[in-house]
């Protein structure tokens, strides 16, 4: 199964990021078009998330409430009802199905597996959270036990939408390359 978190409060942009429009698309819609091409998708919300909630119902997309206490919480809560899956952030506008699709093929369903990116594959421009020499992108497997890197190839997937420049960014991609 393959979960899409779009749940959080946004703090950083100070809008909820999954129905904000990137090359006039709400990121979620991107997202999960890319994601059910590749298996049985879920969208896991919040009370912290309203207008995503009403998006949802709108395009009939499948979803399911958290308790909206936090990422690692929610996660969590999703291991215990779901079992092992595939985890998307909903601000990550420019990923593909593949990138969803080799993840997921790597996954034995007991090792998490956190998605990462080379840093010489990271466009100049970009800031994203680097740790031990990658850049962590917010497609990740979710296991039981233990934890390893995934390396992915898709440039794109470190520019993940947290604050408005990193959307105005987002936007002007998206015009550029047509999607």
């Amino acid at each position: 199964m393959i979960i899409i978190m779009a749940g959080g409060r946004s703090s950083r942009i100070g809008r909820e990021k999954p129905v904000l429009k990137v090359g006039g698309v709400p990121m979620l819609l991107r997202v999960y078009r890319e994601a059910e091409k590749v298996g049985e998708t879920l969208v896991a919300l919040s009370k912290n998330t309203p207008k995503t909630r009403e998006l949802c119902l709108r395009e009939r997309i499948p979803f399911v409430e958290t308790p909206g206490n936090g990422y690692v919480e929610d996660v969590k809560w999703l291991l215990h009802e779901f079992g092992p899956f595939i985890s998307v952030s909903a601000d990550l506008p420019f990923i593909k199905a593949s990138d969803i699709a080799r993840i997921s093929e790597a996954f034995d369903r007991k090792t998490s597996l956190t998605g990462v990116l080379p840093l010489k594959l990271v466009p100049k421009d970009l800031k994203p959270v680097v740790y031990r020499g990658y850049a962590i992108v917010g497609l990740n497997a979710v296991g039981i036990e233990g934890e390893r890197f995934f390396e992915l190839n898709n440039p794109l997937l470190a520019l993940n939408v947290n604050t408005p420049g990193e959307l105005k960014l987002a936007d002007k991609i998206a015009r550029l390359v047509g999607r």
